[in-house]
Parts: C-alpha cells; structure tokens; sequence
C-alpha cells in the first residue's frame, strides 16, 4: 500500500482535492445560509481554499508532476481541474504559464507587467479571463438556480473563484515578482519566510516561489522540503 501511495501521490492528492471540492461545494449548496453566523464567511474560506486548489493542481499539470509517466492523465486532470475553476482552458494556460517560466519578470512574461497592484491584476486578468469563460459562467448561474438558492450559488461557488483569483495573483506573482530589479538571483523571484503552515494556507507553498523557479518539476507538496534544504544549507 505504501509503495502505491508513492508511486501514485500526486494523481491521489489531486483526487483529494477535486473530491474535497465537489464534496464541500455539493454540501454548502444545500445548506442553510445565516449571515449572522460566523460559520458561513468560515465556509467561503474553505471553498476559496479549495478553488485555489483546484489551480494549482492544474499548474502541477503544467509541469507533468500530477501523473508523472502518463501524459495523457496528467493533461486529462489538469484540463478537469482548470475547467471547474470558472472554465479556464488548460491548452491556453500550459504556454503561457511556461513563457512566464522562461521569461520571468521581462515584457515577454505574460503574467508581469509590474507597478501598481491594481493595474498589473487587471493585466493579468486580460491574459485569462476569456468572453467564452463569462458567458459559461453565466450560463452555469442559471442553471444552478433551478436546484440551489441564489445565496448558495454565489457564496460558495462564485466568490470563492473570485477571492482565490486574488490569492493567487497575490501570492504566487505579485509579492514573489514585484521589485524585480532588487531581487539578486536568476529566477527574479523572492520568497516567503519559513512557515509552513501559513505557506500551505497563503497559497499551497507557492509562497516558497524562489524555490519553485528553481526546481519546477517539484509538486506543491515537495515544496516545503526544498525550503527547509535551503534554510538548512545556509
């Protein structure tokens, strides 16, 4: 059993997440919504948790490390995990994301254009978000609302995908990217302080962002290892 899990650790931890997913989503459709209760901003943030999940399992995918030997599973889950994460097209994230691997913090970086926070969300957005994505996620809207009470709907399948859009941008491009020309090594990134837990919180270590850069073929899960081999080698 434990050479399976081995052998197969990342096609079962991205099953956990989409299980997780559908799982939290499916309840919290159907529950009873209080805004007076703590527990329903507590639920957005799990959902929103989970969403950024869904990415960066996808990004993993990117990087052939979900399924690693099995190219086409490995596609196959990270088109499944971008497509729930408001529709976004896995053959249109797999170039883009490596042209910003290979041309980090310059103009041919899609996800860089520096500066201003707000501006440089918005030029990012752009590279994205996509008419097709909208109309779908419109289409879904309606939908849902045959079965679900709009308050479920848009609690916890629509502004979780927004704020988990925010945390990605922030934590895995903005702070890791921003100051380019203070930062002293080759991948123009910078990284999180040692902190696992809020490293795994924050944005499934992604905070650890140097350490991606410079080992890009290490699932999410590794990544605090590669941090911890760093800190230790100083």
């Amino acid at each position: 059993m434990k050479q399976v899990f081995q052998k197969h650790t990342g096609i079962i931890i991205a099953c956990a997440i989409l299980v997780a997913w559908f799982s939290v989503l499916w309840f919290l459709l159907h529950w009873n919504v209080s805004f007076k209760s703590p527990l329903t901003y507590l639920a957005v943030l799990v959902m929103t948790h989970l969403y950024t999940g869904l990415f960066i399992t996808a990004h993993d995918a990117m990087h052939g490390v979900v399924a690693p030997g099995n190219k086409n599973l490995n596609t196959f889950i990270g088109t499944i995990c971008a497509g729930l994460f408001a529709y976004n097209y896995y053959g249109r994230l797999y170039p883009k994301h490596h042209l910003h691997h290979k041309h980090v913090a310059t103009d041919q970086d899609p996800d860089y254009r520096g500066g201003n926070f707000f501006l440089w969300f918005f030029s990012f957005a752009k590279q994205y978000i996509t008419v097709v994505q909208v109309l779908l996620m419109a289409a879904t809207y309606h939908l849902l609302q045959l079965w679900f009470p709009i308050e479920n709907i848009i609690l916890f399948w629509m502004v979780p995908s927004v704020l988990a859009t925010f945390q990605l941008f922030y934590f895995g491009t903005y702070l890791p990217h921003r100051g380019e020309h203070d930062h002293d090594n080759r991948h123009r990134s910078s990284t999180q302080n040692r902190n696992h837990l809020w490293a795994f919180i924050s944005c499934y270590f992604f905070g650890y962002h140097y350490e991606h850069h410079d080992k890009p073929y290490l699932p999410w899960w590794k990544l605090y290892q590669e941090k911890d081999r760093l800190v230790k080698g100083r």
